[in-house]
């Protein structure tokens, strides 16, 4: 099994339907295989994963993890999966036809653990806050700090091997969880075992999230909890000092960015470190 397409969702059937009527055009002539993750869903996901089922013709796995957090629901696909490589999207997300070819192709390099792709906006009218629409390659450098927002999880792919040597997705972190930024803390901690990253422009999905401007202030206060919690971790789990301190460097240009994303990175940081420092007491 050469690709593993993992597909976390809970409660969105519509936009599951549509994003699994993408999937059934995708073009690839490897063995490949489709996991789709129910994280606790209470409507009509079931059925259409089911429905789904009689259209396509590769292996689909449904599997109903009712642990809350997009990194439990990742690493319940991750327990199964037998593909080589493993590419995620999101359940509002169109990959092109071309999508896993591409994927493929950008594994070519054995010391390559992990990619980030292209995530551009279906909708004109959606806000285009979570997407990354930058159409020049970059590397991530081993053993080199990831920065917040440079790798998105709707359009990620991790060497399985990689995935498995860093023990897979954090709990703590995904949407669902306390944290967001699930995605770059798990390209982060591949980096720091010494697998090079790299952003390939030409692996392209469409974000349809529906996003407008009325929901943008709730979305920064979780990006920006995540963030703030990542850097925390970074500091006090993965005793990276001089990646925390680049991260506190880089606030600067941040504020440039999203003012109101940064003022909640602190939050998240001492939240994380709340929960970091409690975690022995807890497990009494």
């Amino acid at each position: 099994m050469n690709i593993s397409l993992i597909i976390a969702t809970r409660d969105r059937c519509q936009q599951l339907a549509r994003c699994l009527e993408s999937v059934e055009h995708l073009e690839f002539g490897r063995p490949w295989e489709l996991i789709v993750v129910d994280n606790g869903s209470t409507d009509a996901t079931a059925a259409v994963i089911e429905q789904f089922r009689d259209k396509v013709s590769v292996p689909l796995h449904y599997i109903l993890e009712l642990e809350p957090g997009l990194g439990n629901a990742h690493n319940a696909a991750l327990r199964v999966a037998r593909g080589e490589i493993l590419a995620f999207t999101d359940d509002d997300c169109y990959p092109k036809s071309d999508f896993l070819g591409r994927v493929w192709c950008a594994f070519a390099d054995p010391l390559i653990g992990y990619i980030a792709g292209r995530i551009t906006l279906h909708d004109p009218a959606d806000d285009p806050m979570s997407t990354i629409e930058a159409t020049t390659p970059y590397v991530f450098p081993a053993r080199s700090f990831v920065r917040g927002g440079s790798f998105g999880g709707a359009n990620m792919a991790f060497r399985k091997k990689a995935l498995d040597e860093i023990g897979g997705f954090d709990p703590l972190f995904g949407p669902g969880a306390l944290f967001n930024a699930e995605d770059v803390d798990a390209a982060a901690r591949a980096s720091a075992i010494g697998w090079k990253g790299e952003y390939r422009p030409e692996v392209i999905v469409r974000h349809h999230h529906g996003r407008k401007a009325s929901d943008i202030p709730r979305l920064v206060k979780s990006y920006g909890m995540g963030l703030g919690a990542y850097h925390m971790k970074l500091l006090l789990e993965g005793r990276q000092f001089w990646w925390f301190a680049r991260s506190v460097y880089q606030i600067r240009r941040r504020l440039r960015a999203n003012r109101r994303s940064v003022l909640w990175e602190p939050v998240g940081a001492i939240k994380y470190a709340y929960v970091y420092l409690t975690k022995p007491l807890r497990s009494r």
